[in-house]
């Protein structure tokens, strides 16, 4: 456990294991805490470093704005800080959108992508995407972080045996600083790499989780643009699956890494 000082702000990072570096990035409203059910099992074959974004978990809450390329500026400065001269990237909903810009800015220093339930870019298509994306930035401020959990809680662990997941969610998502998940949410509003996914040459994995909030048709066309990707489709999960689907999500994230870059030529 530490702490990276970039200007005014400090990052919080853990770093387990040994072996080829592998960099977990999670989600908006979440930190290094949901990956609980990843790092104890990655870190047996990697240096696994998970990092609490800015405005996130036990980092800083910085001032906005905030841009999806200063959250990837962020991680590219850590890394230089470590030495960590090439890393493999796993990036989750906003976690895989840094990832994907990462890969654009730096993409000497990217071994390979892991892209879990995230997007290439995020315009708002139809009014029901509108309406979404609207609800989310009006309901924390108006209602705060604990009904935005209680909802959210509701729609990604559903189920009846879900009960500890749901608790823990809300737990989790009313530690978060409301004007930083603000900006945070203000970051993505029109963020696109899609142009630039035909430059991005390192092996990709897009996991895709079958009731996930994204149509399975759009995650297809943007696998469909990068040169070395292909899709896994995660069945019964929905937008958190690595805490859902845990054993399918790290064997099938393992499996990748091995296949691609295997531990020997490290």
């Amino acid at each position: 456990m530490a702490k990276f000082k970039l200007g005014k702000v400090q990052l919080y990072y853990e770093i387990s294991g040994k072996g080829p570096p592998l960099l977990l990035i999670h989600g908006l409203g979440s930190s290094t805490e949901d990956w609980e059910n990843q790092i104890p099992e990655f870190s047996e074959s990697y240096q696994v470093i998970a990092v609490d974004l800015r405005g996130h978990g036990r980092s800083d809450r910085a001032p906005g704005p905030y841009k999806i390329s200063l959250f990837a500026d962020d991680l590219l400065q850590l890394l230089q800080t470590l030495e960590v001269d090439a890393v493999h990237l796993v990036g989750i909903s906003l976690g895989g959108m840094i990832a994907f810009q990462m890969a654009v800015d730096a993409p000497d220093q990217i071994k390979s992508l892991t892209i879990v339930n995230s997007w290439a870019e995020m315009k708002l298509r139809n009014f029901r995407e509108r309406l979404a994306y609207l609800q989310r930035l009006v309901i924390v401020p108006l209602l705060g972080m604990e009904v935005m959990g209680k909802l959210l809680s509701k729609r990604l662990f559903p189920k009846p045996e879900q009960g500890a997941l749901r608790q823990t969610c809300v737990q989790r998502w009313m530690r978060n600083d409301p004007k930083s998940y603000g900006y945070t949410m203000r970051s993505v509003l029109g963020w696109s790499v899609m142009e630039q996914l035909g430059d991005i040459h390192c092996p990709v994995l897009v996991i895709a989780a079958d009731q996930d909030y994204t149509p399975l048709a759009y995650k297809e066309a943007y696998v469909a643009r990068l040169p070395q990707a292909r899709l896994e489709i995660i069945h019964d999960s929905r937008h958190g699956t690595p805490m859902d689907q845990p054993k399918q999500f790290n064997r099938t994230v393992l499996t990748f890494l091995q296949e691609n870059t295997p531990l020997a030529q490290e």
